[in-house]
């Protein structure tokens, strides 16, 4: 009985360190990311694999009408995709890519296909910039009056360096100011 149980428990142990090491390398191993970052300060991270997909919406200053682009993450490079709106302004052109139709009211141009790694934006609060990740909810990308300029790019990093910002602030709270002199 007492072997069984000692064959038992080395056995248990040897799983124990593969899944540990299985683990630690599923943490450690680089991955691509897309990250936004204002100035040095990361604003977030989201999975960005080829393929990955993601809008940038905003009202146009002289027109006063929305404008969406949409982006997509090709290799370890972002390309803007298509972008669409309701009326052409100045500077628009009047073709981009290799298709433009008229869909439900907004003028869409596809197959644009363009390099634009890293993507600089300055996301003023009157425009109302505004971020979708995939199919997800639209996030704001301002407020206020603040004009930050955002970059969107691809870094290839392990979860554990793109997680780890985010857990030690919630291991050790929020910075709370000293009250005392």
């Amino acid at each position: 009985m007492g072997r069984r149980y000692r064959g038992w428990r080395a056995w248990r142990l040897a799983v124990g360190g593969v899944l540990l090491v299985a683990v630690a390398l599923w943490l450690g191993w680089p991955r691509p990311w897309l990250e936004i970052k204002h100035g040095t300060t990361l604003i977030a991270v989201y999975p960005g694999a080829s393929g990955t997909r993601f809008s940038l919406r905003w009202m146009h200053s002289v027109e006063r009408e929305d404008w969406i682009e949409c982006y997509r993450v090709v290799g370890r490079k972002i390309d803007i995709a298509a972008t669409r709106f309701k009326t052409f302004g100045a500077g628009v052109p009047a073709h981009a890519g290799r298709r433009t139709q008229l869909v439900n009211g907004w003028v869409v141009m596809s197959g644009i296909d363009r390099d634009v790694d890293p993507l600089t934006v300055q996301a003023a609060a009157a425009e109302r910039y505004r971020f979708r990740y995939g199919d997800g909810p639209w996030h704001r990308l301002s407020y206020g009056r603040a004009e930050p300029i955002l970059v969107f790019a691809i870094v290839r990093a392990p979860l554990i360096a793109v997680a780890w910002p985010r857990l030690a602030t919630l291991w050790r709270g929020p910075a709370v100011a000293s009250t005392r002199s």
